[in-house]
């Protein structure tokens, strides 16, 4: 019997996930169909209700709704609930409600850590936003040891605000907030700088000095384009960087934790993200 998912958002005729559900499903031989949804802004508790009693076996959660997705759930997940949003939802089969995790964050730690070799232990990161996808890689970053991990914002009190809920959630020293100000009286760039702004959507690229730049900088944007390379990643090569990725392997890998936590199997994301670039390029 052929089991149902899907991922909901709005907009989401652009989302690559049924793409890559569909490449985990053919390649661990599991019997299973995956649709995008458009999401109703005004009755979206009823909309993934009704989904869910009709047989659905999981739900991808994307903008703008992350966080009344966590608000759905009766069950949640530790980094979930440090991230105060869920990108995945399936049945509680306890319980019988609904069950809220956020692979955001590992599905990051995974593409930088073990695909392009990043260690992040001792590292001085900068993220640039503090918008849900801030929220989502925060936690896993700093459980991996940063010597400082800054974060700036064109809405300072936004970033002010989940820095101290972050700091007092974790004990995270590490963690601080900087205006652009402060970023501009640093000597040294950073080890990594991750855009989680949404500028390189439309094209454009945030605002920063350009001392936070090094020839050792790893530039990593989550957003992600055909070709691999975003309108941040072309900006940070302008400045001499070197080593730029953009965020479809960690695309792949939140979704291929979200395809373990539904199905029990892990699939081959190498394969894969390989596949999907192909894919998408043709």
């Amino acid at each position: 019997m052929t089991d149902h998912y899907a991922v909901v958002g709005k907009p989401i005729a652009h989302s690559k996930s049924p793409l890559i559900h569909r490449l985990f499903a053919q390649q661990t031989d599991q019997d299973l169909e995956y649709r995008a949804e458009l999401g109703d802004s005004v009755n979206f508790e009823e909309q993934v209700s009704k989904w869910f009693a009709l047989g659905l076996r999981g739900l991808n959660v994307t903008l703008p709704f992350k966080e009344r997705a966590l608000a759905l759930a009766s069950k949640k997940t530790a980094r979930a609930l440090l991230a105060g949003a869920a990108n995945t939802l399936r049945l509680d089969q306890n319980a019988g409600g609904l069950e809220a995790d956020n692979t955001d964050g590992i599905g990051l730690m995974r593409d930088l850590q073990e695909r392009l070799g990043f260690a992040i232990q001792d590292k001085r990161i900068l993220v640039l936003g503090a918008g849900g996808a801030t929220r989502g890689i925060l936690g896993p970053l700093l459980e991996a040891g940063p010597a400082r991990l800054v974060i700036t914002n064109r809405t300072e009190e936004r970033a002010i605000t989940l820095v101290q809920a972050m700091q007092t959630a974790m004990n995270a020293t590490a963690l601080t907030f900087n205006s652009q100000a402060q970023l501009a009286q640093h000597n040294e760039g950073f080890d990594l700088v991750i855009n989680a702004t949404s500028t390189s959507l439309s094209g454009d690229v945030p605002e920063v000095p350009d001392c936070i730049w090094a020839s050792h900088t790893m530039a990593y944007d989550l957003a992600y384009t055909p070709s691999g390379e975003t309108s941040f990643l072309v900006f940070a090569q302008s400045h001499g960087v070197k080593n730029c990725a953009d965020g479809l392997g960690m695309l792949v890998e939140q979704a291929a934790e979200a395809f373990y936590w539904w199905r029990g199997v892990a699939p081959d994301t190498s394969a894969v993200l390989k596949q999907t670039r192909i894919l998408l390029a043709a």
